[in-house]
Order: structure tokens, then sequence, then C-alpha cells
């Protein structure tokens, strides 16, 4: 069975994470989990980007030391993996890491022997923010599209990557879907962007100008690679390119399924600069770029510049891990804008687990007090998982989690249906216990801290506690 290496995009650690970031490592966290339970091999990435521009700025007007300020704000990210129950297999942070440095400086002089980097003057629209140049007809009344700000005249030398060459490759490898991008409006988008027409672009900054928070360009330190080359790099260098490490031919120089997990803001890079800059060094490409939209907060996007992040660890220290993981998977739309409320989080908890399969599983165990057997699942819930299955293929965790909560409402008016409370009842109790141990399987994935909660009321039956608390009560209090 092929395996799967699914990554995250490594954020900025100009701030905290707030709960977009959540988002991402969770739908990724799901992703490796699901594979696992399928017997695939999966490697599931995340970390952060130390050594970008805006780490340095931010740093600055904090009045912090730089590295100070970058490892207190990295150790923020990779404390996310209780409060969030991730299975993350590695962290890499892209300025203390050895095998990012080598890997960065590796990739760079593969692009170089082919002939793809050349240095030139340059003058263009650049924003601090995305740290990107924009042209003016990417700018909607002259201002960035994601920070709404007018971005900066900058004039600079710096090395550029010969981009166009590979504007015929990327079209033929979009089109016939050697790179998987989802949803389909995100590809479409992509395929709108190259087949206009790709111009090289900079993957280098004066050494000065980022005040030598970076790596440094080889063979040339006036110059240090830009960010985005280097954070693009750590899919990877943290699996020991350039280093020949057994994890890189394993996970990426193999047969299997290389996997990001993106933002929609960063799609650009992700689906067009990164494939060019494999195709230039001779690697393999990645075989699915996968696109999520972004959380709102009252319809303004959540971001650390604008004041509205939701402190992720803080929303599960008050209404649990299960709670906000089931939020994320259960309400946030594949395509366009949701809107985060906590009213919307304590709903869905309190319908989908509470009162859903919460009560069925205290239902069955308190009618059958552990005395029936499980007999196999009947056909309208045997097949969840292959639902499960195309709904994850597709990128839709509505749908994967509306999967679930189908059975569980069909379940439950099988209970009101029979009665089996009024006695005679044991053939659809044990119909009930099977259907249970399906739900308490394949809800793994999306809620592993619930999931083993009800695994063991399933396996040690006596009086059922709640195994999902209704948020509404506590709150109330």
């Amino acid at each position: 069975m092929n395996s799967l290496y699914v990554t995250t995009a490594i954020p900025y650690v100009n701030a905290a994470p707030h709960l977009g970031h959540a988002l991402e490592l969770v739908q990724a966290d799901v992703l490796a989990r699901h594979a696992r339970l399928r017997g695939r091999p999966a490697r599931f990435l995340t970390g952060t980007d130390d050594n970008a521009l805006k780490n340095v700025t931010a740093a600055r007007a904090a009045g912090v030391n730089v590295r100070e300020f970058v490892d207190r704000n990295a150790a923020r990210f990779a404390a996310l993996r209780e409060p969030l129950s991730l299975s993350f297999d590695d962290f890499i942070r892209t300025s203390v890491d050895a095998r990012h440095r080598a890997g960065v400086e590796r990739l760079w002089r593969e692009c170089a022997a082919a002939g793809d980097l050349y240095r030139r003057r340059y003058e263009g629209l650049y924003c601090p923010g995305c740290e990107q140049f924009y042209t003016e007809p990417e700018l909607p009344d002259g201002l960035c599209p994601e920070h709404r700000v007018r971005p900066e005249t900058v004039a600079e030398e710096n090395w550029f990557f010969r981009l166009s060459r590979y504007t015929d490759q990327l079209l033929e490898i979009l089109e016939s879907g050697r790179v998987r991008i989802e949803p389909a409006a995100r590809r479409n988008e992509v395929l709108a962007f190259v087949r206009a027409g790709l111009t090289d672009f900079s993957v280098s900054r004066p050494a000065a100008r980022a005040a030598g928070w970076a790596i440094p360009v080889p063979g040339d330190p006036g110059q240090v690679v830009y960010v985005w080359w280097d954070a693009l790099a750590n899919y990877v260098t943290a699996l020991g390119y350039g280093g020949g490490d057994p994890d890189y031919r394993r996970w990426w120089d193999g047969a299997g399924e290389r996997t990001h997990v993106i933002g929609k803001g960063i799609v650009r890079f992700h689906a067009v600069h990164w494939p060019a800059l494999l195709l230039s060094a001779g690697l393999p490409l990645p075989t699915t770029v996968l696109v999520h939209d972004y959380l709102t907060v009252d319809g303004a996007k959540i971001a650390k510049s604008a004041g509205n992040a939701v402190d992720p660890a803080g929303l599960t220290d008050r209404y649990g891990t299960d709670a906000v993981r089931w939020w994320l998977l259960r309400d946030v739309a594949r395509l366009g804008e949701s809107d985060f409320t906590a009213e919307r989080l304590i709903h869905h908890s309190d319908t989908d687990l509470a009162n859903g399969l919460g009560n069925l599983v205290s239902r069955t165990l308190t009618l059958t007090r552990g005395e029936i057997a499980a007999s196999p699942p009947p056909a309208w819930c045997t097949n969840l998982p292959e639902r499960i299955d195309r709904a994850l293929y597709d990128f839709d965790f509505r749908a994967a989690t509306g999967a679930i909560c189908s059975v569980v409402d069909e379940a439950n008016r099988l209970i009101e249906a029979e009665q089996p409370w009024q006695g005679g009842g044991e053939a659809v109790l044990a119909t009930l216990t099977g259907v249970c141990r399906l739900l308490a399987t394949e809800l793994g994935p999306f809620l592993p801290d619930g999931a083993r909660r009800l695994r063991e009321q399933l396996n040690r039956p006596g009086r059922p506690k709640p195994v999902f608390p209704r948020l509404a009560q506590r709150t109330r209090r």
C-alpha cells in the first residue's frame, strides 16, 4: 500500500498561533491518522518558518532579541501538540535545524547547475506581510489583496529563478493531474495564472536588508536565500535531502503520496513556484496540494496583525479538545470563508457529540448492561468507511464528519422505532453495539481522545458516564 507524506505550511513566528493555524494542523492530522487507520504508512510534518524578515521586524518592534523572540514563538506552535491532540512525526524549525540549511544549499546548487539562476537589479512593489513582490494588475485599488495595505517600492539587486522556462511543463503537470489540486476551484485559479504567462521571480535578498537573519546564498554571502525558497524547501530538508538520509528516499523519492495542506493565500508558491524548483533540481513533485479557505471572526479574516486572533490552546482549555477539533472539521466549509463563534462551536459539540453519538453509546450500554455481544453492523452503515475515504480524498471534512453523523442519526432512529427496552430486543441491541463499535473506530482520526474514551466504555461496560459533556449547560453556570 502506498505511503502518505503529509505536510502543513510552516507559519511565520512573528506572533503567537491562532485558530487558522489550528485548522490546518488538525486537517493534516486527520489525513495522517486516517491513513494509519487504513494500514497505510504515514508521516506527518509541520514546523515553523523562522527565517522571515517579518520575524526580525516583529522582534525589533517588541524590543526583544531576535533569537529569543523567534525561539519563544516557535515553542508556542510546537506546544499545540497536546491541546489539539496532534500526531505529527516531525517538527522542523528552519533557523536551528542543521538538516534544513544543508538541504537549502543543495537545492540552490542544483538549480544553479541547471542554469536557472541569474542575478539582476530589480524594482517592484513589495508587501512585507506577504514577503512577496506584486505587479500592478495584481493589486486591487493599489492594495495587497491579502493585507489590504499599499506595497512598498523596493529596488535591489537579487538572484532570480527562470520560472518562465517551466511554463509549458507546469501546464502539462497541472492539466494532467500529475499534481492534483483540490478543490477544483483552486486548480482552475492556478491554471489561469500559468496560462497568462509566467515571469522569473526573485529568490534572494540583500543580507544587509535581512539583518543577517537567513541562510546565505551559496558562494554569495552578500545575499540571503529568499524566505519562500527557504520555507518551501522544508518539505524535503526535513527528510534529510542534502544529507543522504534514507527518509528522503522513503517518503519523497518513492512511489507514495506527497501531500501539502495549505491556505488559499499561498497556492501560487506551492502549485507553481515549488514544482518549478523541483523540476529544475530534477526532484520528484508533490502529488497533491489540498487548499483550505480562511477562517473569519465577525466577517474579518483571522490574522495575527488584525487583532482578532483566537488562541487555540485557550479555546481547548475552555471547551475541550474534542469540541474544538469537531468544530474545525464539522463546520468549516470546503470552499468559502467560515466564521467562528463560540455559539457555533457549542452547538455542534452538543448536537453531534453529546446529544448524538455520546447519547447513542450511553443508551446502548444502559440497555445491554454489557451482556450482549456485538453483531456485524447492518447494511445501512457498512459503507461508512468508504464514505469517509471518498470525502477525505476530496478534502471534504464536512462530508466525512457528516457521514458519521448520518449513521448516528440512523441508529438513534432504530432505537426509537424498535424500543428494545420493552423486552425481546436482543438482536436490535446486538446490532446497536456493532454500530457503536464501528463509529468509535471511524471517529478515531477526527477525535482521537473522544474515540478512545468511547472504545474504553464499549470494552469495559458498566454504568456509562457521558463521554462528551454538554457545553451549553456548563457555560451557563
